[in-house]
């Protein structure tokens, strides 16, 4: 048996090269705008009469709060309230996230003006919502917790025109709490005269708290892209066909991330550095977890999806940063993470695109896409760099996003699998990739190749009469959409809508990781266990989640008793259940409906049994009381701890395991773990 620490040992080289990611403490002139890009010097520890004093300021704040509930005040007003008393209590819960003496006299001034929007909001005034420069606050759907962001308005702003609206992923920033977040912006720094800023188009800007560093804008960060800018979009006539995607350094990788995964939603995406993975070559990764590494952390593989959004690559030539995880052999030349637009623009020109124009300046030909290179210039963007990047910019926002008659789309995993008009419902082997090339005439005549794609659907098909795919050619009825399955070779039109049967499709694939990106309730058992050993681990790996969650993720999950989930929890969450069918009353309803044979005597998957005092299985399923959604057993985030505030993480489980309690410790020990296949049956990893 391998514990998860065992698992990971030979990833340990990995590890501290994530370490070496960060960037520098204090930027330069030429370094890329952002707030607290840097690791920050050691956390200090606060005074008891400083957390004493802390206390009571964010205890005051929570009961104005509590008194503007009960009097029904704007629930989007006292969000921009609530953010303050979050700020302090989760100072109190982590207090190790001072960063420094600084900002524990900042969190004080915080949470005194937070009482002062709490005052002010009490006599129906909300003057934080003038200005140009505003601090907001929205309830997530993911956990329930109340989150930051800011906006920043043009010069000649116009509230009666819509708005284009750039989107701004931050760099690694470790101390910046909420409290710091709303510091910055109330007392921003005296503006540097060299330093580069982004030229005013008549934009709106929206800068990203991203729940920290969320693991490099995955899970929960990667559900604040988009939670954010649909918060703005209920304040201010933002533009649908004029938003833009900006980052740089771990906001770059988070760009690299979101962009390509979603290629359909951004007018433009201008994306600086970044860090990329190479942990799919390491020695000792299991079958179950080399293939999900596919996920994120091959991103310059996905680099096709830039044939239809406009993407701005780009970084200094002397950039030292180590961007890589495992590092560079010692010695080995690199391009620090100039290398994430390096690599991107290589697998473009693969694909049949080439770089023409300077080097310092290509255009793709064939895309709208370019790389620049600022020269003399180190982790950031030269004056002539940031120029270019705001004509790119301003051309497209200009422009305008449309829907394009030609679209190039590949993916690795049905979680991210739209792009425009063209849908991939499912892959015939999950984790390699697969590609579509479609085009639509004017007349109504479509012509699509695919690769490793089992069901394709088409949206915006009003005028379609024929598709020609692969070879053949089917005659089509016109709507507002159509699919088509491939079986034994041969495509044919198929009803649409969801796919019957058990079979991975969109957000329903795994590993038991992707139940995490979206909305989920943990369910705590109180019945009477079948064997304790097994309920003590659960309840104990319950805790570990739901504290990492909320220290580096920003949230407590929601949590339920077991007797108190209904249709409508199972309808709305993915619930991830602890414990076993003796103590959790709704595993009791389940069991029998998952690939494995639980009995108080033994617990079997995969053709292997264990006994069932001490062991239990870990794994994501489609629900079988709600197939919409998953249902799964004891376990959160599969990652180790480090993985939640680094760039990258890597699931360890893959969609199971069988896991063996191990007392005193948060986490069992795993005895065997897998990847199910296309249908949802086990296909045992060892």
């Amino acid at each position: 048996m391998k514990t998860v620490t065992h698992l990971f040992l030979c990833l340990a080289v990995g590890i501290v090269a994530a370490l070496a990611q960060q960037p520098p403490q204090s930027p330069t002139p030429t370094q890329a705008p952002g707030r607290g890009a840097g690791r920050g010097p050691a956390p200090v520890q606060a005074k008891p009469e400083e957390l004493a004093l802390l206390k009571a300021k964010t205890e005051k704040v929570e009961a104005l709060v509590k008194e503007l509930k009960l009097k029904k005040a704007d629930a989007t007003l006292v969000g921009d309230v609530e953010i303050f008393a979050k700020a302090g209590r989760y100072l109190l819960e982590f207090p190790e996230l001072y960063g420094n003496q600084a900002a524990i006299d900042h969190s004080m001034q915080v949470l005194d003006a937070g009482a002062e929007r709490a005052q002010a909001l009490m006599a129906g005034k909300a003057p934080w919502t003038e200005g140009k420069s505003r601090s907001y606050a929205y309830y997530s759907e993911m956990d329930g917790s109340v989150q930051p962001y800011h906006v920043s308005l043009p010069a000649n702003y116009d509230p009666a025109k819509p708005t284009r609206l750039y989107v701004w992923m931050h760099g690694r920033q470790n101390n910046t709490t909420e409290s710091e977040f709303l510091y910055s912006f109330d007392h921003p720094r005296p503006p540097n005269p060299n330093a580069v800023t982004v030229a005013d188009q008549g934009q709106i800007q929206v800068d990203l708290f991203g729940r920290i560093n969320s693991a490099g804008w995955h899970w929960a960060g990667e559900a604040d892209v988009f939670e954010a800018i649909a918060a703005v979009k209920k304040r201010f006539k933002i533009d649908d066909k004029r938003v833009m995607l900006r980052g740089f350094s771990m906001g770059g990788e988070g760009g690299w991330h979101i962009a390509l995964h979603y290629p359909d939603r951004f007018a433009a995406a201008e994306i600086g550095a970044g860090t990329w993975s190479r942990r799919a070559q390491m020695p000792g990764l299991e079958p179950y977890q080399a293939p999900t590494l596919k996920i994120w952390e091959n991103m310059e593989e996905w680099a096709l999806n830039a044939f239809n959004l406009p993407l701005a690559g780009h970084d200094g030539d002397n950039d030292t940063q180590t961007a890589v995880l495992p590092p560079y052999p010692q010695g080995q030349a690199h391009r620090g993470q100039l290398e994430s637009s390096l690599r991107a623009r290589a697998q473009l020109e693969k694909e049949g695109f080439a770089a023409e124009g300077d080097p310092n300046f290509y255009r793709m030909k064939g895309t709208p896409d370019i790389f620049l290179i600022s020269q003399n210039t180190g982790h950031g963007t030269s004056a002539l760099v940031r120029q270019q990047l705001d004509a790119f910019l301003k051309e497209w926002g200009d422009k305008g996003q449309t829907s394009p008659d030609h679209i190039r789309f590949l993916t690795y995993t049905t979680r991210y699998n739209k792009s425009y008009w063209v849908t991939v419902d499912e892959l015939e082997k999950l984790y390699e990739r697969a590609d579509v090339d479609a085009v639509r005439s004017a007349s109504g005549a479509y012509t699509v190749t695919t690769h490793n794609v089992a069901r394709v659907s088409l949206s915006e098909t009003a005028n379609a009469k024929t598709v020609a795919i692969d070879g053949q050619t089917l005659k089509v009825k016109s709507g507002a959409s159509l699919s088509l399955r491939k079986t034994g070779g041969t495509w044919k039109v198929e009803k649409t809508g969801p796919v019957a049967g058990l079979r991975k499709v969109h957000a329903l694939q795994g590993p038991i990781d992707d139940a995490f990106l979206d909305p989920f309730l943990l369910v705590r058992p109180t019945g009477t266990p079948w064997n304790a050993a097994v309920n003590e681990q659960a309840l104990r790996t319950m805790a570990r989640f739901d504290t990492l969650w909320a220290k580096y993720f920003r949230g407590h999950p929601f949590v339920k008793d077991d007797k108190d989930v209904t249709a409508a929890d199972m309808a709305k969450y993915h619930v991830v259940l602890f414990g076993d069918p003796g103590s959790n009353s709704v595993i009791a309803k389940v069991a029998g409906k998952l690939p494995l044979k639980w009995t108080k005597e033994t617990v079997a998957m995969g053709g292997q049994n264990f006994p069932a005092k001490d062991h239990f299985p870990a794994m994501v399923y489609p629900n079988p009381l709600q197939p919409s959604k998953y249902v799964v057993l004891n376990t959160g985030l599969t990652i180790i701890e480090r993985e939640y505030n680094g760039d990258y993480g890597m699931p360890l489980w893959g969609d199971y395991a069988i896991v063996a309690a191990k007392e005193g410790s948060a986490v069992g020990e795993m005895s065997i773990a897998g990847l199910f296949d296309n249908t949802w049956q086990p296909h045992p990893g060892k």
